[in-house]
């Protein structure tokens, strides 16, 4: 289906914003942290017609034949449901979180196409969110720069589709350069590109998508933001971000053993983020492996949200050759990554989707990505 095909006539404009992958820094931004994202060559694209109305009307190239529709004066979490609130939350939180004056404003007809997978951990929802409120943006001529619609998208995901998420997302799709990672402070919400030179160095990313689908909304994500809340709180720090590696030994005496490692996760993914950068500007991307692998074994022991198909994709392509790897996302099923020398990259597929077999589990979905430029009208 296509916007002409729902909607009966051509839309006004495009916009499209990528979705993400996280080099290293998990978890780490509701702490107030650092992480290290870039935008990938996977995007989401936002057809858009101007309505005379007050109507926001959507509808998505997954779910044709459902079209939602809201007024501006109906916005409210209460009334979205479903992936249709990635779009009609934007319009909500522009107006509740940014102060936007929607009162004098025309709606639109939205349809959303996208090939960021969905459930991969590579943040096909922010994808949506990102274009959406770029459009949104421009076409009501708010004035908001991209550090604002990042918080935007944060607070939309936050209130009306009820997922704990972090600014990381959002500033990477909204932010990310070619071939360059976005060190973003999540606390200033100061950001850095950082030179990734992979084409340089005959490197590439390697995405292991599991097959196995997680739910930041639901579940395991929650339990470990409340878990670093609670290790703050009794450390009597604003956020885990102010805990350095050298207080973990007095963590350790006042935290109980599960605590205790989802806050030692925090403090050392934190520091790990700061070594890749210093690494990335000093020796390139070919010294960071062993950053990727700690990176992992802190997710799969301390704050337990692997599973045993992104352990068994990561020590594969490790096996095989592969510079680094780690899983990537909010965890509990999702996407591993693997830096791996241009040449090996079917050889490494090839062996971690054979290793999948004799497991029995699914066959993963293993493709290439490539750091890409943020959300953009097309």
């Amino acid at each position: 289906m296509t916007f002409q095909q729902v909607y009966g006539y051509e839309p006004t404009v495009r916009y499209s914003a990528p979705g993400r992958v996280n080099l290293i820094g998990e978890h780490t931004d509701y702490n107030d942290g650092y992480v290290l994202p870039f935008a990938i060559d996977r995007r989401t694209v936002a057809s858009i017609g101007q309505r005379d109305d007050r109507v926001l009307r959507v509808a998505s190239a997954f779910d044709p034949s459902s079209v939602v529709e809201l007024t501006l004066d109906e916005l409210d979490p209460s009334r979205m449901h479903g992936w249709s609130a990635y779009v009609l939350g934007i319009a909500w939180a522009l107006r509740e979180q940014a102060g936007a004056d929607l009162s004098d404003k025309r709606g639109f007809d939205v349809f959303i196409e996208s090939d960021v997978p969905v459930g991969a951990g590579l943040s096909s929802s922010a994808a949506i969110e990102c274009g959406v409120a770029l459009a949104f943006n421009d076409l009501w001529e708010l004035g908001l720069d991209r550090k604002a619609l990042a918080r935007v998208g944060q607070y939309s995901e936050n209130h009306a589709v009820g997922a704990p998420t972090g600014i990381m997302d959002q500033s990477a799709s909204l932010l990310g350069e070619q071939d360059a990672v976005v060190f973003l402070d999540c606390r200033t919400l100061d950001t850095a590109v950082v030179d990734l030179a992979l084409e340089a160095n005959g490197l590439e990313v390697l995405v292991i998508d599991t097959r196995v689908e997680h739910a930041h909304a639901t579940g395991g994500y929650k339990a470990r933001r409340e878990s670093c809340e609670r290790g703050a709180r009794i450390l009597g720090v604003e956020a885990l971000r102010d805990v350095s590696v050298e207080d973990l030994p007095r963590a350790e005496e006042l935290l109980d053993d599960e605590t205790f490692r989802r806050v030692r996760h925090i403090v050392t993914e934190d520091q790990r983020v700061l070594d890749t950068v210093r690494t990335l500007r000093e020796d390139g991307p070919r010294a960071i492996g062993s950053l990727l692998v700690a990176s992992h074994e802190s997710m799969r022991d301390d704050f337990e949200i692997s599973v045993p198909e992104l352990d068994l994709a990561v020590a594969t392509a490790v096996e095989h050759g592969a510079v680094g790897a780690r899983m990537t996302g909010g965890g509990f099923g999702g996407a591993a990554i693997a830096l791996v020398d241009r040449e090996a990259r079917g050889a490494i597929a090839d062996a971690v989707t054979s290793a999948f077999a004799a497991a029995g589990y699914r066959e993963p979905t293993v493709f290439t990505v490539h750091a890409a430029q943020g959300a953009r009208r097309d």
